[in-house]
């Protein structure tokens, strides 16, 4: 990989240009991934399926870019990291073309799992690539890359009518694989490293066992876990929730999913910029209180205004604690082997809270989105214990 500068721009120079490369691919990676939830009760509807089969496919999904995190980390460390974002883009488009011809269940769950495939191995090493090139902008920098995700929630919200009123849902996915050949040829021209390609020894138990030695990483991994659950369960399934429990029209319940990453989108940084100057445990702890009152709140809200003001504290909450939690993951492990590590516990992560959406339409099918909803409030509570109970050890 190339050597980090002594400068931490995050907006010129090699440093930012690279930075906002890798970022702007991010971002249109989260787009076409987050036009799903909206779109899903058309393709329910469209695939005849139901939301048990949804929320399967979609934890196909989220369980391949969980497992891929670890050997994309891992190649980005041995290979290099231009090697592996090149590739990761290819794999991605590869999988939005098959989405855009799925008109059968089967090949709709193989393209969203080519999917997430190369969406795990890119946003891992877009996350060790930013590692490389920061340190006392590490938090600024994940605060960023996790605005960018919000910035692409709204957008795919707004994105979701646009296609619904012009054509199919299939309609959508085209036009996104175009983007990523231009940008993989941009990331190719502006990444100083080279492209290595050999063969790598992967240990991932041996990886978990070396950062999981720590009782507190211990700890705030499984926190971490718990709120992907709740997170994935409930993001993938608002749009539905808000029409089915709520009885708000699509337009509407679109809305309210892209308020989460609009809200995110200037939660992302300034949660950065807290972590940095006040404590990671303190402000990761603020903010599940925050995400639990806006959940719970959420469940028992009538009118459109309360709503609204539910789900911008939900997201406060949310977004304040993903990118502080994994910053202070980051600080404990080794320069040498970051993406190996991150991707490992990245992995399990993922792989775990990949169940969210399943259990969601599991529940759903059997009783109400609603009280699936109280069970992910259970999961925020448990986190919240766990990461106070690291922050009284330091």
């Amino acid at each position: 990989m190339a050597d980090r500068p002594e400068a931490e721009y995050l907006t010129r120079g090699y440093t930012g240009r690279l930075f906002l490369g890798v970022s702007i691919a991010w971002f249109v990676l989260a787009f076409g991934r987050q036009l799903l939830p909206p779109l899903l009760p058309s393709i329910i509807s469209d695939l005849g399926i139901s939301s048990f089969r949804a929320g399967v496919a979609l934890t196909g999904l989220l369980a391949l870019r969980g497992l891929s995190h670890y050997p994309g980390g891992r190649l980005s460390d041995e290979l290099s990291r231009k090697t592996v974002l090149v590739g990761a883009l290819a794999t991605v488009s590869a999988g939005f073309v098959l989405l855009s011809v799925s008109t059968v269940y089967p090949l709709f769950v193989f393209a969203v799992m080519v999917i997430g495939t190369g969406a795990g191995a890119y946003v891992i090493t877009a996350r060790s690539t930013a590692a490389d090139l920061y340190i006392e902008k590490r938090g600024q920098a994940f605060g960023l890359q996790n605005a960018f995700t919000n910035v692409a929630g709204v957008a795919s919200a707004g994105g979701a009518v646009v296609v619904l009123a012009v054509g199919t849902w299939r309609s959508a996915f085209l036009p996104i694989v175009a983007l990523f050949v231009l940008l993989a040829v941009a990331l190719h021209r502006w990444n100083r490293d080279p492209y290595v390609i050999q063969r790598v020894e992967f240990d991932p138990f041996g990886t978990l066992r070396r950062v999981f030695s720590a009782p507190s990483v211990r700890k705030t991994v499984a926190a971490y876990v718990l709120g992907i659950f709740a997170w994935l369960g409930m993001i993938n399934f608002l749009p539905t929730y808000l029409q089915v429990e709520k009885g708000l029209s699509v337009p509407i319940a679109s809305a309210g999913f892209g308020l989460v990453f609009l809200v995110g989108a200037v939660t992302g940084p300034m949660a950065g910029v807290l972590g940095d100057r006040f404590g990671k445990l303190p402000t990761s702890i603020g903010a599940l209180m925050l995400g639990i009152l806006g959940l719970f709140s959420l469940i028992s809200g009538t009118s459109l205004p309360v709503l609204a003001v539910t789900i911008v504290t939900m997201a406060v909450g949310f977004w304040a604690f993903f990118p502080v939690a994994q910053a202070y993951l980051m600080d404990s492990f080794a320069d040498g082997t970051m993406g190996g590590d991150l991707g490992a516990v990245k992995g399990m992560w993922g792989l775990v809270g990949s169940l969210g959406p399943s259990y969601v339409g599991l529940i759903a099918d059997w009783r109400s989105y609603t009280l699936a909803y109280v069970g992910l409030g259970g999961c925020l509570l448990a986190s919240l214990v766990l990461v106070t109970a690291v922050w009284r050890a330091e």
